[in-house]
């Protein structure tokens, strides 16, 4: 399933994230849609470590490639 949205980046971040994108050869859709992945990656492991069932897991998502 695939959700269209409109994301408002401030003027300030969004060169960084332009040329974060083209340094990784990746289209901006493609690079920000990896960057949430991260970020849900890592609140997932959290949650799981703060319940003590993943302890071994917390911060692995920001070594996700």
């Amino acid at each position: 399933m695939t959700v269209d949205m409109t994301l408002r980046i401030p003027d300030e971040l969004a060169p960084s994230i332009r040329a974060g994108a083209e340094a990784a050869g990746m289209s901006l859709n493609a690079y920000v849609v990896r960057a949430a992945r991260r970020q849900a990656t890592l609140d997932a492991a959290r949650q799981l470590a703060a319940l003590g069932l993943g302890d071994d897991l917390a911060g692995e998502g920001d070594t996700l490639r």
